[in-house]
């Protein structure tokens, strides 16, 4: 009931890097079905931890499964089961690189470089890519030179971090939305606070290294973390394009081809194949009432989106928005006593 939504808020392709119980790939075989109406997805299966945990701490059993995540205890385990997960259909593996440990302030990375080594080389082998969670300069760093394809978040980049990714030539999704969300609208939905000012900085830390990456030619991608009580589906998928032109300095236009053309890497198609106009590609478009390269936050306002184009055919906009509430086992991080909607900010 989930990707209904983001197709009618003009989201034409998306990647769910990781996921509950390995279902991504099913639901992306549904929607490629035609089975469920939903824009082109790429999926990850259960991200890849160490018995350190992610971000879910001590609330990560020490080996085993547990929702979205897979925990993994030595080397032939880490290979193994990135081997099946590419046998299963996964387009991506993920790997979170830092976790949250006991009184320790922010992430700290998890993985050695062997480790993470051992997932890129098995999962490259098998012509699929890796993408990691990386809430530090150092894990950034590590993720670039074991070879990880997509760096998600690259908080607090330092100079050896961008040089990593530079010379692995690696893309980076910062995910600014869930971090700006909180710190910009927090308080109208009863969300703690205390992260205020911890979140507002680390986007500004992170902004700094991350527009010298960009200027040293590192793509690029959109993302909004979508799923959580701050960021629920369907209503944000736009903001990050606003904060690429607010904290990076880029032009609506550069912010949108990072949302658009550079899609291309996180769907695993050629570049210039999707999120473009041209001969041949893809023909998935959306038509808004204003002109997003002088004001890209049009795009994220579902009143001014007039039509939505998926793999050539209109999208029905006027069928009523998808009302099924998730059932409390399918909740992940309530950071908020109640969503946070685009409408609530934007009455």
């Amino acid at each position: 009931f989930n990707v209904p939504k983001l197709l009618r808020a003009g989201v034409t392709g998306f990647l769910d890097a990781d996921c509950i119980h390995d279902l991504g790939p099913a639901l992306r075989d549904g929607i490629e079905a035609g089975l469920v109406e939903g824009p082109r997805m790429a999926s990850g299966s259960n991200a890849l931890l160490t018995a350190a945990g992610g971000t879910a701490g001590r609330l990560i059993p020490d080996a085993g499964r547990v929702g979205y995540a897979h925990v993994m205890t030595d080397r032939a385990e880490m290979v193994r089961t990135t081997r099946q997960q590419v046998k299963y259909g996964a387009d991506w593996i993920k790997i979170h690189v830092t976790g949250s440990l006991p009184n320790r302030a922010g992430e700290l990375t998890v993985w050695t470089l062997d480790e993470l080594r051992a997932i890129t080389d098995t999962a490259h082998a098998l012509d699929t890519p890796t993408v990691a969670h990386c809430r530090n300069a150092e894990s950034t760093r590590l993720a670039a030179e074991a070879g990880v394809d997509l760096i998600l978040h690259a908080s607090f980049l330092d100079e050896p971090a961008v040089e990593a990714i530079v010379a692995a030539g690696a893309a980076v999704a910062p995910t600014f939305t869930f971090l700006a969300n909180l710190a910009d609208h927090g308080d109208k939905v009863g969300a703690m606070t205390s992260q205020v000012d911890l979140f507002r900085g680390e986007i500004e830390a992170t902004a700094r290294m991350l527009r010298t990456a960009y200027d040293a030619g590192v793509p690029l991608l959109c993302g909004s973390e979508s799923g959580f009580s701050l960021t629920p589906y369907g209503h944000w998928h736009a903001r990050e394009m606003e904060l690429f032109v607010e904290v990076l300095g880029l032009t609506p236009l550069e912010a949108i081809a990072c949302a658009t053309a550079n899609g291309a890497i996180a769907l695993r198609r050629p570049m210039g194949s999707i999120g473009v106009i041209a001969p041949g590609a893809a023909a998935d478009a959306i038509v808004v009432d204003d002109d997003p390269t002088r004001d890209v936050a049009v795009l994220g306002d579902r009143r001014r989106l007039r039509h939505v184009f998926s793999r050539g055919r209109a999208v029905d906009l006027d069928r009523p928005w998808p009302q099924r509430q998730p059932l409390p086992m399918e909740k992940v991080g309530q950071w908020s006593a109640q969503p946070l909607t685009w409408d609530l900010v934007h009455p």
